[in-house]
């Protein structure tokens, strides 16, 4: 399937449909990044085999795009700094890549959005329980160990995939909210929840391909004399 970079809309394809890069000289389009981009072995291959080659990776490509501008919210940059080489790292990295933690008190978020958060956590927790009955009835049938390493992977699986479960989650769904930003991120719970915002996201897999069209726009945009 064509990443849609160089068609004549210069759309990038992405899971609610198409995301358009600037396609005249207007304000750059603003991009809000999660550290799984980065960190998620799956799929910051395109950047790099580590999480420090990756950042270098996207750098040195978003330092040629005038297109588009990059925000993390200061949470998530913190935990980034956890997985990379500090010192491999360019010094312009807080140039091209902003903090700005969202305005919690100001911004507001539609109601119904509470009731689906509240049931959703009420049908986890009942599948955790679920899952905890079904270890506790295996206890005759296999080890202790094995028991608890099962136990863990399935409440995990329960209890945490797909849903949002930490303030940072939060300061990315409010940030991109906030800007009107794209949303770049690995996190299905994430994902889910962008949706129901209304928030635009795109594949992380497709995201160096997102960045060389928005190359190829930038050097068009420049090459075009200002009217």
């Amino acid at each position: 399937m064509s990443n849609g970079l160089d068609d004549e809309q210069n759309y990038q394809e992405n899971g609610e449909g198409s995301t358009p890069l600037t396609t005249h000289r207007s304000s750059p389009r603003r991009v809000v990044l999660d550290t799984s981009l980065f960190v998620n072995p799956d799929v910051r291959m395109s950047l790099g085999s580590t999480p420090t080659e990756a950042l270098e990776t996207f750098l040195f490509l978003a330092a040629q795009i005038h297109v588009l501008e990059f925000y993390m919210p200061p949470s998530i940059f913190a935990e980034l700094l956890h997985f990379v080489d500090r010192d491999k790292i360019p010094g312009d990295l807080l140039v091209i890549l902003h903090q700005k933690p969202p305005k919690k008190h100001e911004l507001k978020c539609p109601a119904i959005l509470l009731y689906e958060l509240i049931e959703d956590v009420r049908e986890r927790v009942n599948k955790g329980l679920r899952v905890a009955e079904n270890a506790v009835r295996s206890a005759e049938k296999k080890k202790t160990d094995e028991i608890i390493q099962d136990l863990r992977r399935k409440y995990r699986e329960a209890l945490r995939e797909g849903i949002i479960d930490s303030r940072e989650d939060v300061d990315l769904l409010l940030l991109a909210t906030e800007l009107d930003a794209l949303l770049i991120t690995a996190d299905q719970g994430l994902i889910t929840w962008a949706e129901k915002f209304g928030i635009q996201w795109l594949f992380p897999e497709k995201f160096k391909d997102y960045l060389t069209g928005a190359i190829k726009r930038t050097e068009l945009l420049s090459a075009t004399p200002k009217k």
